[in-house]
């Protein structure tokens, strides 16, 4: 095996360790070994400094054949395991190219992308929400393949604990909220939908390539409706004034903008389950921005209904 020295980002040691604990932390203590077993595999050459997100460790490498690639080293969980599924239905559609995939680990290989670029660095925000829009289109004009979370189990099991949830919540209004979100929910949880979601396309997750000028990483995919993926783009960058303009402008070119109540209540759908998040985390309180963009969608849609 390659005798390699691998730099393990300290924040991605405490991350590990503080959401998953002692699975974390033997994940992090064999980085070394995976990462020297998969260059090896692969026949890749180390090109850079190690990066990291919040649940992986990123190498930049280079093919045998001198082609830029990275190799993603990542705990294997419900939501890793199903990103190389998704990432060959894209088969590079708007979306980073999946070189290779080893199944009991959940490592990748996969194209290298400006990791120096994000969509969140695009001054406008109004024109990185244009370009973000225009890839999630593309991204949920597939169908789910089969094997991914389905988004109507995933809703079945957030209405079951909406109530005890909105229990633990100190504000009499905030515990409304949550029990409004719900119903919004339990409305369209008939028709969860077969799209191949993101589920977490947020700025920070589009980066600039050579193929493309953006192109979409890091997703945790699972099958449902497009509306259910909305919200990451109306939180970052919070701004309360462009909230309706954003969620307009997704639903338009979505094609959703005949279908604009079902995106809504999906949309609610993730203030829900970020909410049951925070109260699993023994929070008391819901976060204020996506308050401010769960009022602003129920009064739309109080506001459509009465008209």
């Amino acid at each position: 095996m390659i005798d390699i020295v691998i730099d393990i980002p300290e924040e991605l040691a405490e991350t590990q360790i503080e959401y998953n604990g002692e699975a974390g932390r033997a994940f992090v203590e064999a980085l070394p070994g995976r990462a020297a077993e998969f260059l090896e595999r692969w026949s890749l050459r180390l090109a850079g400094p190690s990066m990291h997100g919040v649940a992986s460790l990123v190498l930049p490498v280079r093919r045998a054949d001198g082609t830029p690639a990275a190799l993603k080293l990542q705990l294997l969980d419900e939501e890793s395991e199903g990103e190389p599924l998704a990432l060959r239905a894209w088969g590079g559609d708007g979306v980073v190219r999946l070189l290779e995939h080893d199944a009991p680990t959940g490592s990748l290989l996969l194209e290298r992308l400006d990791s120096s670029r994000h969509l969140s660095a695009v001054a406008d925000a109004r024109e990185a929400t244009r370009i973000l829009a225009g890839l999630l289109a593309r991204l949920t004009a597939a169908p789910a393949p089969a094997g991914l979370r389905r988004l109507g189990d995933i809703a079945a099991q957030m209405l079951d604990e909406a109530p005890r949830a909105a229990r633990s919540l100190a504000d009499a209004g905030q515990r409304r909220l949550l029990l409004d979100c719900a119903a919004a929910v339990r409305e369209v949880a008939g028709e969860p939908g077969d799209r191949l979601l993101h589920w977490d396309l947020h700025y920070d997750n589009v980066l600039a390539g050579e193929r493309e000028p953006w192109l979409v990483i890091d997703p945790k995919p699972l099958a449902g409706d497009p509306g259910f993926d909305l919200m990451p783009a109306l939180r970052n960058r919070f701004d309360p004034a462009e909230v309706l303009w954003r969620f307009d402008l997704m639903t338009e070119a979505l094609g959703m903008d005949g279908a604009r109540d079902r995106a809504a209540a999906w949309t609610l759908g993730r203030v829900l389950q970020n909410a049951l998040w925070d109260v699993e985390d023994e929070e008391t309180a819901l976060d204020e921005d996506q308050v401010s963009i769960a009022r602003s969608l129920l009064a739309r849609l109080g506001g459509a209904r009465q008209a």
